[in-house]
């Protein structure tokens, strides 16, 4: 499902270079903004687990970044690994990606999405993008504890 004619959106099984080496600057982009403990992103074998539905975006033949849905239950879901390669910040692709994230949420059946995110500075366009989408500031969900590392968001669909 492309967005605005340009955007080409996929389910993806990470085995590309591309996909693979976007996903390696955002393991490390996760870790030199939080300690470890507090980092809580999908590994490779997390973004391939059941319940785990995977995308990149694309324009042209050019990887723009990716995201993940993660089923929680029957009626809740959590937005994972949201990345914009370098050359396309600013562009739209991750409201793109929400837009899709969002939709396939609610084609699911799904009424309520979350996430969960970094607290410091580095976090916060993302913060804002989720906000913009009506996501508000919520208890931590699912398996999650207090972390003052992390931001736990949620809205209703």
């Amino acid at each position: 499902m492309a967005k605005a004619g340009v955007w080409r959106i996929v389910e993806d099984d990470l085995s590309g270079a591309a996909i693979r080496a976007l996903l390696e600057v955002h393991f490390a982009g996760m870790l030199a903004n939080s300690p470890a403990e507090s980092c809580h992103f999908l590994d490779f074998d997390g973004l391939r687990a059941d319940g785990v539905t995977f995308w990149s975006i694309h324009r042209g033949d050019e990887l723009a970044g990716c995201g993940a849905l993660k089923i929680l239950d029957g009626a809740h879901g959590e937005i994972k690994s949201m990345r914009t390669a370098e050359a396309f910040l600013r562009q739209g692709v991750a409201a793109h990606m929400l837009d899709h994230i969002i939709d396939a949420a609610k084609a699911r059946g799904l009424k309520r999405l979350s996430l969960e995110t970094g607290s410091s500075g580095a976090f916060e366009p993302a913060i804002a993008l989720y906000q913009r989408y009506g996501f508000t500031e919520c208890e931590p969900f699912a398996d999650y504890q207090p972390d003052p590392f992390s931001r736990f968001m949620t809205r209703t669909l």
